[in-house]
């Protein structure tokens, strides 16, 4: 019954009304059923959708599910490399909280996307960066060509493995490389327990995105 279930949902959701562009009871009726058991690995028929809709709402349910969407990790590059701003977004959700070594190649994606042309993606890649393991961080860095991503990157995780420089991340954060102003910004965030005062340098960059994030972090604390 549970199978049958997850299928109407999903048939529900690939054959919408062409002037829908809300799927959300079905979405979020369909992961309740894939919190119950109903296999992951159903969600393909939705992610290789043609239509926009249905792969974002696929995306989305993936998100959703925390590690239990590891399971569907091969998917995951197609899924950032997507023209579809929304599939980007979720996408990165997947990848932090279910990549782990294996997945460097995922996350050095993750990384270049810190360039990407739409700032609510680069405000959730300045999340990934911030909330990303020093493991996930490493592997990602591995997995990426010489260049200027793989130099923030390899920098970024010095910030965790040696004795992190503040005068740095600042002079970062005031510089005028956008994505070095990114990574320094996910530095603040990640030393913010011991010193708050990198995160509210951050308020004052001139990148919109790295000044909500800066300012949502601050609030939580």
């Amino acid at each position: 019954m549970q199978s049958q279930a997850g299928d109407d949902l999903i048939e529900r959701i690939r054959m919408h009304p062409a002037d829908d562009d809300v799927v959300g009871p079905a979405a979020n009726d369909l992961l309740s059923e894939l919190y119950k058991g109903y296999p992951v690995e159903n969600l393909g028929r939705l992610l290789h959708s043609d239509d926009d809709l249905v792969v974002r709402t696929g995306t989305w349910v993936l998100s959703e599910l925390g590690e239990l969407a590891a399971p569907m990790m091969d998917e995951v590059p197609a899924l950032l490399a997507s023209p579809i701003r929304n599939v980007r977004y979720f996408a990165i959700e997947v990848v932090l909280l279910n990549a782990d070594e294996r997945h460097g190649p995922a996350i050095a994606s993750v990384m270049r996307m810190s360039m990407d042309y739409d700032a609510a993606v680069r405000w959730k890649v300045l999340e990934f960066l911030s909330e990303a393991s020093t493991d996930q961080l490493e592997a990602g860095a591995s997995s990426l060509e010489a260049g200027p991503v793989k130099t923030l990157a390899d920098w970024l995780v010095r910030q965790d493995d040696e004795e992190p420089d503040p005068g740095d991340v600042l002079a970062r954060l005031q510089g005028p490389d956008p994505m070095a102003r990114l990574f320094a910004a996910a530095a603040a965030a990640r030393l913010s327990d011991e010193d708050r005062s990198l995160l509210e340098h951050a308020l004052t960059a001139e990148d919109e995105e790295i000044r909500s994030f800066a300012q949502e972090r601050l609030s939580e604390n």
